[in-house]
């Protein structure tokens, strides 16, 4: 019976139908278009080649960008053999089973390189699990991840693997795979140049999509070429890449927020169509943009967060798609707001007092004293009604008698903020008046 997991595929027929992504398949590193960042001569991957010491790598990317046909030609080029499973389809037993045909290849003097497809999919104890056989030499391991890897694989994997990021095909990429495809297919595309160049956005970055796309549209029995109209009448378009569970979806909500705290309105606009396009919920949106107003703007503009609140509640009640522009209305006033994180910073340094500070009590004489045993005990002693004073102003200390006054409120000199900066600072020499 053959071995479950050795990687030597099934020779098929010399006639049988290979999709062309197959048959385009590099056979060598220098065959591969794109990654220079990671391949090239003084890239991490053509220096370990060169100095002969390759070890266990993490490949970071989106889907389509040449990672497990890297993984498999590394295999080649330090004549190891190639195993490869995906961390879906693959449980603790399968796992047993690698690792002791690992052994024996070893004991034989050959290595192996198992290539992981979706490593980020195993638990941390299966992870674990890599651990030995990677530092005695059993396997070189060689992970895929479309996730994050600081979030999703183990410390301790990680700092045994070097990680690499795979980018997504730029657009002068993808146009030499188009040209490779032709002459492979031995005919070019009937396409016009707007229609080419849209073919090739539809792919995405992504190169086994574009070839895919390809493959469908030189499979056309048509006259002369085709434009755009045409060519997106017959073929349907790819999505954009959107994970709303992961890194895209964090990528964009990112960009998104960065750009209305840059006061970029057009930038802001694009990202959030960007994200309804992906299927993004737009409660999710609301919800951020509200968040946003709270923490880039503040203070700075107290209108802020009720235009988002006003623009929530208008979604809620027409729905989509029309309730989507008061959602693009609150992005564009935040964008253009003044904005602050003053009371942002002030509140996070006042937890950080808090905190340090434990259960220091207040000051006894701004207690209540409901009872002659709390008023002999100096409850509310020497309490000031603020009310009764100068200016309405009594300037009492009100931190804990432990506790040095600290200053947390920094307003900035920027709309409504400047004001309540005037209001601070003219507080701030009552106290040292009145102390």
């Amino acid at each position: 019976m053959a071995d479950l997991f050795d990687s030597t595929p099934t020779t098929p027929p010399a006639d049988a139908p290979r999709p062309l992504a197959d048959r385009l398949r590099p056979k060598t590193l220098s065959d591969v278009i794109g990654q220079d960042q990671v391949l090239g001569p003084d890239a991490p991957l053509g220096v370990m080649l060169a100095s002969g010491s390759l070890g266990s790598l993490v490949f970071w990317g989106p889907p389509g960008v040449g990672k497990t046909t890297i993984a498999r030609l590394l295999a080649d080029e330090t004549d190891m053999h190639f195993v490869q499973i995906s961390a879906i389809f693959t449980g603790v037993p399968e796992l047993r089973k690698v690792f002791e045909a690992a052994k024996h290849r070893r004991a034989n003097g050959q290595g192996t390189l198992l290539f992981v497809d979706e490593i980020h999919r195993f638990n941390k104890a299966q992870q674990d699990g890599f651990l030995p056989h990677m530092e005695d030499g059993t396997i070189l391991l060689v992970g895929a991840t479309t996730e994050n890897p600081s979030f999703e694989l183990n410390a301790a994997l990680l700092s045994r693997s070097q990680v690499l990021v795979l980018e997504r095909l730029a657009l002068f990429d993808l146009e030499r795979l188009a040209q490779r495809a032709e002459k492979e297919l031995n005919r070019a595309l009937p396409l016009d140049g707007p229609a080419r160049e849209a073919l090739l956005e539809m792919a995405d970055g992504d190169g086994r999509a574009l070839l895919n796309l390809v493959e469908q549209v030189a499979a056309w029995n048509v006259d002369g070429k085709l434009g755009i109209d045409a060519l997106t009448k017959r073929l349907m378009k790819r999505a954009a890449k959107y994970d709303k569970g992961g890194d895209e979806h964090y990528n964009l909500i990112s960009a998104l927020h960065k750009s209305v705290r840059g006061s970029d309105p057009d930038a802001s606009l694009y990202w959030f169509a960007r994200m309804l396009e992906g299927g993004e919920d737009p409660r999710y949106l609301a919800r951020r943009i509200t968040r946003m107003a709270v923490e880039d703007i503040g203070l700075a503009d107290p209108q802020a967060q009720a235009v988002c609140l006003q623009s929530w509640e208008t979604y809620e009640r027409l729905g989509s798609p029309e309730g989507e522009l008061a959602l693009a209305q609150a992005v564009t006033y935040l964008a253009l707001a003044p904005k602050s994180n003053a009371a942002y910073v002030a509140y996070k340094a006042a937890r950080k007092v808090a905190k340090s500070s434990g259960s220091e009590p207040p000051p006894k004489h701004i207690l209540n004293a409901p009872t002659s045993l709390m008023k002999d005990q100096g409850y509310g002693d020497g309490y000031a009604y603020d009310h009764d004073a100068e200016d309405g102003f009594s300037g009492q200390n009100y931190f804990p008698e432990a506790v040095k006054r600290p200053v947390l409120y920094q307003p900035v000199e920027r709309g409504f903020e400047r004001e309540l900066k005037k209001r601070l600072d003219y507080f701030v020499k009552l106290r040292a008046k009145r102390t």
